[in-house]
């Protein structure tokens, strides 16, 4: 497949596959000045895809450092320890770090090069289904605390992204759902008629890998996070809509102490739901919109997840971590509902009291 060039306001983004031929040419052209380059990589990137991705670049200074690419993992004491051995080897800001792994590892990372020197050059190759439509778009980079998901971050954007969807031949099943959690969330915000083709489709990017399919998908995901992003980059207001079932999702990974019983796009499919059936309960969708989406989880073999609500029982422990959702105004939730697919509430209009929250999930619970 040739590589198809998404540009957004701040950066361009590549995709293809067996695409790092390009990187050499790229890395000369955005970072000119760079003699030393990062590579921060998942200890789960095949290393024939990483020693190829190497050799490309093997004109430069290189050191690689290997991230175990779990939440607990995703700390200040790792950014710490990875910031010393760049300023050990003497890193430049016109030096680069690249990102090549999932989410996890991109967040980290760009996190990494938003603080180091006051910012250097980075460059995010995202891996895995969840990156390449969600994490590595859009210019969020952060770590959590044990408070939370991603209260400590950065807006900082790549010199560019490259999506080699090769890295998806050896992803498991697990992290393919993942991925398709936030193309699914993308069409239900956005795009009604993206949403229908996912309704016939979806098997074949989950479960079959049909590489035709899964770029289209990424294709149209990234260009919707972008008709966000490119107008809200700092998430002031249009930008939150993204945010559509993360609230509950990031509650409940927090509330499972990030052990990863539920990843994170496991968690945005359980989060959906809920924020839909909340959005039914307070009228704002009808029964026709809520039974659309579930439809959709049973046809592609998630209905799994419709119900895995019931699973948290201590209300109090996954208020508590709503409660601390950096998207909240002061002690209140903040939560972005559905009107219809392709259709959310306006940010900030709907803001709840956590006595409210909490009576509306008792009755969502019985």
């Amino acid at each position: 497949m040739k590589t198809t060039k998404i540009n957004s306001k701040k950066y361009p983004i590549y995709l293809g596959n067996n695409n790092f031929v390009l990187l050499k040419k790229k890395i000369k052209h955005f970072c000119p000045k760079a003699k030393k380059i990062a590579i921060i990589y998942d200890n789960g990137v095949p290393i024939k895809l990483l020693n190829k991705l190497k050799n490309k670049i093997n004109n430069y200074n290189i050191i690689k450092i290997k991230v175990r690419p779990t939440e607990k993992n995703k700390s200040l004491s790792l950014a710490k320890s990875i910031l010393d051995k760049l300023i050990i080897k003497n890193f430049s800001r016109s030096d680069l770090i690249i990102s090549v792994g999932g989410g996890i590892v991109g967040d980290i990372a760009g996190f990494i090069a938003s603080i180091f020197k006051r910012g250097i050059n980075f460059i995010n190759i995202p891996t895995t289904l969840l990156a390449q439509v969600d994490s590595a778009i859009g210019g969020k980079t952060g770590i959590n605390s044990p408070q939370g998901k991603n209260l400590i971050g950065s807006f900082y954007n790549p010199k560019f992204v490259l999506i080699d969807t090769n890295f998806l031949l050896s992803l498991p099943q697990k992290q393919m759902i993942c991925g398709y959690a936030e193309i699914l969330k993308h069409a239900i915000i956005k795009d009604k008629i993206f949403f229908n083709w996912l309704k016939t489709n979806s098997k074949d990017i989950i479960f079959k890998k049909k590489m035709k399919k899964v770029n289209y998908a990424i294709k149209k995901s990234c260009l919707i996070k972008l008709s966000f992003v490119d107008r809200d980059f700092k998430e002031s207001s249009l930008r939150m809509k993204l945010n559509f079932g993360h609230t509950f999702a990031h509650a409940i990974e927090s509330y499972d102490r990030y052990l990863q019983k539920y990843n994170h796009g496991e968690a945005v499919l359980i989060g959906m739901v809920i924020a839909t059936k909340v959005s039914n309960h307070l009228k704002i969708c009808n029964d026709d919109t809520l039974n659309n989406i579930i439809e959709i989880y049973k046809k592609n073999s998630l209905i799994n997840y419709v119900n895995k609500f019931k699973d948290f029982k201590n209300l109090n422990n996954l208020i508590k971590f709503m409660k601390n959702d950096k998207k909240n105004y002061n002690e209140k939730i903040s939560l972005i509902l559905l009107k219809d697919i392709g259709k959310t509430t306006i940010p900030g209009r709907y803001i709840f009291s956590t006595d409210k929250i909490r009576n509306i999930l008792k009755n969502l619970n019985n």
